[in-house]
Order: structure tokens, then sequence, then C-alpha cells
């Protein structure tokens, strides 16, 4: 009876998850938070599985915007006079300690390894190939949804930025990635179930606007044409 009735579950999740209903999970995931994170180290950070290093990095987030936007410094300058104080510091402490015949720890060796560097690299590699192929769809008219949805985000960026500084900016993301993903995390039952919600009603609309718009525009030419 149970392993019946299994598959027609599994169906019905399937169709309640795509359609907005007690099933959707959002961005349509499969796995927990946590893993989509990466699991590692930064994700305990984002979720708060850390509590100093969370605090910690919002604490250095505001000092720093604090710097940036009020003190009326360039970023050079702060960059170069942080740099220099903690250069003149470590010179002094270690000469100090040569002075009073005393041994200081030995500080790790900064080198990339170049399995990271390669690591990085590719990551670069497959994110960029996925832009330009993007920007090769865009340009020969393929694909009229995503010519909207890239159209809607420079918009919305350009009147953000437009607005604040990109300090700002970067400080207003950093309290967010920092404070959105634990709270999702933790509320996420009731976050699943509002969204249900609104993506079943923002499909429906949409399927009407697609129906009665997007479907009667004509497809790009093709330039090689059949004579």
């Amino acid at each position: 009876m149970d392993s019946s009735e299994d598959p027609s579950n599994a169906c019905v999740d399937g169709d309640a998850s795509t359609s907005g209903g007690p099933g959707y999970r959002l961005f349509d995931r499969r796995a927990s938070i946590h893993q989509i994170m990466g699991g590692g180290k930064a994700a305990d950070v984002l979720l708060w599985k850390r509590r100093r290093v969370s605090c910690g990095t919002i604490v250095v987030a505001t000092v720093a915007w604090i710097l940036f936007e009020r003190s009326g410094l360039s970023f050079l300058s702060i960059c170069s006079d942080v740099l220099l104080i903690l250069i003149v510091v470590l010179f002094l402490r270690a000469n100090y300690a040569a002075f009073r015949n005393k041994q200081l720890k030995s500080l790790p060796e900064l080198e990339l390894s170049e399995e990271m560097v390669n690591s990085v690299a590719a990551s670069f590699r497959v994110k960029i190939n996925y832009v330009l192929l993007m920007a090769h769809d865009i340009t020969l008219g393929k694909d009229f949804r995503l010519f909207f949805k890239v159209v809607l985000s420079l918009w919305l960026l350009s009147v953000v930025g437009s607005s604040s500084s990109f300090f700002t900016l970067a400080y207003i993301g950093t309290i967010i990635s920092i404070t959105v993903p634990a709270l999702y995390s933790k509320y996420e039952e009731h976050v699943d179930k509002y969204f249900g919600i609104i993506h079943q009603k923002f499909s429906k609309h949409y399927k009407l606007v697609d129906e009665s718009v997007i479907r009667r525009v004509p497809p790009a030419l093709s330039k090689d044409k059949e004579t």
C-alpha cells in the first residue's frame, strides 16, 4: 500500500513545487541552505552558526563603511594608510623582540597555490562563458524573456546606483548577505509558503502576458534563408 502510493505523492509534490503550492520551495531548490552555500566555514558564518565571526563581520563592515563614507578620504588613501601602519607596527615589533632577545612566533607564508589559481580561473571561465552565451542569444533576438530580464535588471541597477555610492551598496550587500540567509533558514517554512502563493499568482499573470504579447512578437529572421 505504502509503496504504491509513493509515486503519486511524489507527483503531487512535484506539481505543487512548480505551481507554487504547499510543496513550493524558494528558487526550486532540492538541497538545504547550508548545502547550497557550500557547507563550509563561509556558510556557517552566513547562517550564524559561528556567532562571533558573524558579529565581527558586521562590526568590521560598519566601521569600514563609516571610514569610506564619512571620513571623506579616498579608497586608495585609506588602504595606503592602513598598510603603512600595519607594516610599521610589524617592523617595530620584530626589532623590539630582537633587542629583547625574544623569539616571535613564525608567520605563515603567504603564497597562492597552483591548484587554487586554476580552480578560481576555471570557475571564472565558466561564468564568463555563460554571460557571453546570454549576450549572444540577446543580440540575435533568440530569447525575448531573457532580453526582458536583463533589461529590467540593468535598469534596476542603474536606478539603485544613481541614488547611492559603491561603498554604500557594498555595505548594504554585506549586511543583507549576513542576515537574510539566517532569517530565511529560521523561518523557512513560512517564507516558502508565502512566496509559493506569490509565485502562483505571478505565474498566472505572466501566462496571460505571454499568450497575449510575447508569443505575438515575430521571431528573429534567419540570415541564411533558403532560396
